[in-house]
């Protein structure tokens, strides 16, 4: 028995932005807005869901990885832009573990805190810091069903060593959630499905 290959990429588009942007991003608010703005561009383009994340190196500032979500568009349900983040930046160091011995600090930034599936791979990738902007209960007003995790889970990652910022640009990640589903976008999710 034979399956098909699995292969996810970034849209063309975010290479050509990302070639007009600034080297580094010296505040968490300008790497928030990044990430913001990953999103916005993934739905004006029509690329994917209204979720943007970049990883970040945390000593020079400099961008790693981004990641847009491209759950629909790839047919995966794991094609979280945290988790292509975590991929693309695992690729490009050519190690699963972003924390190993040698490699500087890496901070993933994300324009909605992480669901129950991408919180699972903080840990795990190695990332040092996790950045958020929108909080879940944003992204569940808008229509997501994030999952199920932790109440305290900001505190499970501190416990783990992971630094976690709140709230950074919370209003503006927020409103290209409820743009995206005002304007009918597909809110595919455990609960409620999505297109068939």
């Amino acid at each position: 028995m034979q399956f098909p290959a699995v292969t996810l990429a970034l849209p063309g588009w975010v290479g050509e932005f990302l070639g007009k942007t600034p080297a580094i991003y010296p505040s968490v608010e300008a790497r928030m807005e990044l990430v913001i703005e990953l999103a916005s561009r993934n739905v004006r383009q029509g690329t994917g869901g209204p979720f943007g994340a970049a990883l970040f190196n945390l000593n020079d500032h400099s961008l790693l990885a981004p990641g847009v979500n491209l759950v629909v568009e790839s047919n995966c349900a794991v094609a979280h832009a945290e988790m292509m983040a975590i991929m693309i930046g695992q690729a490009v160091l050519g190690s699963y573990d972003l924390g190993r011995e040698g490699f500087p600090p890496f901070e993933l930034v994300t324009s909605t805190e992480p669901c129950a599936m991408c919180f699972g791979a903080v840990p795990w990738s190695g990332v040092r810091s996790l950045v958020c902007g929108a909080r879940l209960e944003d992204a569940e007003q808008a229509g997501f069903d994030e999952g199920s995790k932790p109440v305290d889970w900001d505190l499970s990652l501190r416990q783990r060593g992971i630094e976690v910022v709140r709230d950074v640009c919370r209003r503006e990640a927020a409103a290209v959630l409820f743009s995206y589903a005002a304007v009918g976008g597909v809110l595919y999710n455990g609960r409620r499905g999505g297109p068939q």
